[in-house]
């Protein structure tokens, strides 16, 4: 999982220091309405809850976080819109897997399918079963030692430690996420990154030409509007990952 795990690593710090902070946003009030039709209150809702702590992550305004969750609940008139996933393929045959909300199926279909063309990839095909919903947080690696964080989050029900650049990747079955993460908080170990993810089964590796197409494909899918996650099984030496980890 080291590719896919460096990949959702600089996925992270590419948003933090996105210049077009305002596609961020967007995206993050997109989950909250959609979150908050369940239930408006954070601490009955799951899905809420972590997407409002997205929010703050991404230093929304709280009054923004609060209409887009009156909007889900009714409170406040806004778009309705529909959740869906595309399947499909890109460059070297790996696997994609795209979660979008939308306001118009059609169109994003489309444009969608528009984008995996001109990307060398397809769209089609059954691929979200080799991808399994996991938990997935990271830690600096300056605020614990790898031994103590082991110890912690195994305790609590995580699967898996590694060390991804200068933070420890956690990855967790869904039912413990939440436990990790509140042992984490209640052992005052900042938490860089705390997300529910979809992860691979099995890898494909590529490189070169085909490694650069494969990246650039995700990238212009998570560059739509419509877009909240694109989800891949490729396997990328480090050195062409590295090229996608942007300045601070």
């Amino acid at each position: 999982m080291a590719g896919h795990s460096k990949w959702a690593g600089i996925k992270h710090k590419k948003a933090l220091v996105d210049a077009q902070r305002s596609r961020v946003f967007s995206k993050v009030v997109r989950e909250i309405t959609v979150a908050a039709r369940q239930s408006g209150n954070p601490e009955a809702n799951p899905r809420l809850r972590l997407a409002i702590a997205k929010a703050r992550e991404h230093n929304m305004p709280k009054d923004q976080i609060e209409r887009a969750i009156k909007k889900g609940t009714g409170e406040l008139p806004g778009v309705t819109y529909e959740e869906t996933m595309f399947e499909g393929y890109g460059p070297g045959g790996v696997a994609i897997l795209v979660e979008a909300l939308t306001d118009n199926k059609n169109r994003a279909s489309a444009e969608i399918r528009n984008i995996f063309m001109k990307r060398g990839g397809s769209l089609g095909g059954s691929v979200a079963w080799l991808f399994t919903k996991k938990g997935y947080l990271l830690v600096s690696q300056q605020a614990i030692g790898e031994e103590r964080l082991m110890s912690l989050v195994l305790e609590h029900g995580a699967e898996d430690l590694s060390a991804e650049g200068e933070s420890f990747a956690v990855t967790t079955p869904l039912q413990q996420f939440e436990a990790v993460k509140k042992a984490l908080q209640e052992a005052k170990i900042p938490v860089e990154s705390a997300q529910v993810t979809m992860l691979p089964s099995n890898l494909v590796k590529v490189d070169g030409a085909a490694a650069r197409q494969v990246l650039a494909l995700v990238e212009s899918l998570e560059e739509h509007d419509d877009v909240q996650n694109v989800y891949a099984n490729f396997d990328i030496p480090e050195a062409l990952l590295q090229e996608s980890q942007p300045s601070s």
